[in-house]
């Protein structure tokens, strides 16, 4: 596994953008490895049989199953290091991405380099600690900027909830660099495409809900939070993901983060929107909003 990680990160960090293409699919092959069941049927002698049996094989693993199967706990181990972890090198790729200008190049690139790192912060948990950094919040931030299409815009918000999600410290630096003005802005922006506009919405939901820290003194927790964080992470995502529920942990240097109430959430969004009353009203009012209930 360090091996094919090993060349996949060698091609992402370069700047030529075909070598950077071909190490994001060598990644996202691994993580589909990681993540997908394969096919126990395929016959090698009908090719018509086995595009069918592997279409029909190839669907997520379950819960229970990622969380006991050895692949996946090989890649959770080595995600603990800073050598092989995915969401680290993921980030550097999208700074050396938006700094080589050609939009035509990268703009597909950058969204490709996103879908992985969404995908990388619900498999390993752990590496959500990266976004406590405001250098890192303020990139995902930047995606967001109505200068960026809107393939861009909504592929980075999805990344930002998988980044905040039962991270109470991540959303102390999230509110640190006013992302808050940040996500409203463009929520409020005559110019902001349709499908963004409405996943800002989603967000903003996200946002006042009650606080669970996933993260205590540096280990995941709890089989109910997972189960819980996945099904948040398919609402937004629109399709299934998967996540550890594996006892270890990346080792972080976990201090107590301040919790906020939805009360007081619902005053600091109120300073960039006027209908704050209205969403909190709408979360009280949904038992389950996303699908999951607020525990």
């Amino acid at each position: 596994m360090e091996s094919l990680l090993s060349v996949g990160f060698d091609n992402i960090s370069s700047r030529d953008s075909t070598k950077i293409r071909k190490g994001l699919r060598q990644i996202e092959g691994l993580l589909a490895q990681v993540c997908l069941s394969q096919s126990t049927s395929r016959s090698p002698h009908k090719r018509k049989s086995s595009v069918l049996s592997s279409k029909q094989s190839n669907s997520p693993k379950k819960l229970g199953e990622l969380r006991d199967d050895p692949a996946f706990r090989e890649f959770f181990r080595i995600q603990e290091g800073f050598q092989w972890n995915v969401a680290s090198r993921l980030i550097s790729t999208l700074e050396r991405l938006m700094g080589m200008g050609n939009p035509s190049q990268t703009d597909l690139l950058i969204v490709s380099t996103l879908d992985l790192l969404h995908g990388a912060l619900l498999l390993h948990p752990p590496s959500r600690c990266l976004f406590g950094r405001e250098i890192h919040m303020n990139l995902l931030l930047d995606l967001l900027d109505a200068s960026n299409p809107p393939k861009i815009q909504s592929q980075a918000v999805l990344v930002l909830v998988a980044a905040l999600l039962d991270c109470p410290r991540n959303i102390r630096t999230f509110e640190g660099v006013d992302g808050l003005l940040t996500v409203t802005s463009l929520f409020k922006s005559r110019g902001t495409a349709k499908d963004v506009r409405m996943k800002t919405l989603e967000f903003l939901y996200f946002y006042l809900m009650r606080e669970t820290p996933i993260l205590e003194t540096g280990r995941v927790v709890g089989t109910e939070v997972l189960q819980r964080e996945q099904k948040l992470g398919d609402a937004f995502a629109g399709h299934a993901r998967t996540h550890s529920g594996d006892g270890g942990g990346m080792d972080i240097d976990m201090e107590e983060t301040e919790t906020r109430t939805m009360s007081e959430k619902q005053r600091m969004l109120g300073r960039y929107l006027s209908n704050v009353a209205e969403l909190v009203q709408d979360l009280e009012e949904s038992a389950a909003p996303f699908g999951v209930g607020q525990g």
